[in-house]
């Protein structure tokens, strides 16, 4: 049986994740691969980029499973699981080749400790049914330091050319080192300007698997919430390649 591949994309908040996220899934489906999505960022914006509409999320079975087991001593283990693993199914979206799980936004304010550790259940109990796994990760290090993300096998870290970006993604690298020591790590530079921009930038020895230019179709399609499986850009292409060299697609 062939392993499962499960990718994180991960880096700070505003350098394009989402997007790659979405353009890489695009990249799956002419594979004609089991491929898993799961939207890990409270802003749930990967939904809009690939088309999905969402009904119930990742934190609405969390609360369900809550509430099956206060409804009363009288349920047994069992049906509590039972009532999870109908729920993870009745949330999951099929669509156009991919199933899709948005780990949703809590109705109170406060840390997301609870619904990441129940994220963390559903990735590990699911990513061996299907060939790949995307994760579009939250903004910075919470989900890598709480170990979210303990069995991926690629580490995607995302950044425009910005020293904040960069320093970002070599505290999530320098975190998961000790975490997640079985993975893959590579960078994607992405919304660059121009050839300047990749002379400042120094990754301490990451691997840089594709430089992506700001593209100004992507900017179009998310102004008319548009998906980006439509998109059909040089974009598109290079990250593909990127892929490949990550040894993520075939």
């Amino acid at each position: 049986m062939v392993e499962s591949r499960i990718i994180a994309v991960c880096g700070k908040g505003g350098v394009g994740k989402t997007s790659i996220s979405a353009l890489m899934v695009k990249a799956l489906l002419v594979k004609n691969k089991k491929v898993l999505v799961i939207d890990a960022d409270p802003a749930i914006g990967l939904s809009t980029a690939l088309g999905v509409a969402i009904g119930k999320t990742i934190d609405d079975i969390r609360k369900e499973v809550i509430w099956a087991g206060r409804e009363g001593s009288r349920q047994k283990q069992q049906a509590i699981l039972s009532h999870l693993n109908y729920g993870v199914l009745e949330a999951m979206a099929e669509s156009r080749g991919f199933a899709f799980l948005a780990i949703g936004r809590p109705e109170t304010e406060g840390c997301y400790c609870k619904v990441n550790d129940y994220l963390k259940g559903i990735i590990e109990s699911l990513s061996a049914d299907f060939d790949y796994v995307v994760i579009d990760g939250e903004a910075g290090i919470e989900q890598i330091n709480r170990r979210v993300m303990d069995n991926i096998t690629h580490l995607l870290l995302v950044s425009d050319a910005s020293r904040k970006g960069i320093n970002v993604i070599k505290t999530i690298a320098g975190v998961a080192g000790g975490l997640i020591s079985n993975a893959r790590v590579g960078v994607m530079l992405n919304r660059l300007t121009g050839s300047n921009e990749l002379k400042m930038v120094d990754l301490d020895g990451m691997p840089l698997l594709a430089c992506l230019e700001e593209d100004s179709q992507i900017r179009s399609f998310d102004i008319q919430g548009r998906s980006l499986l439509e998109l059909d850009s040089r974009t598109a292409v290079e990250l593909e390649k990127g892929l490949r060299a990550f040894d993520f697609i075939d």
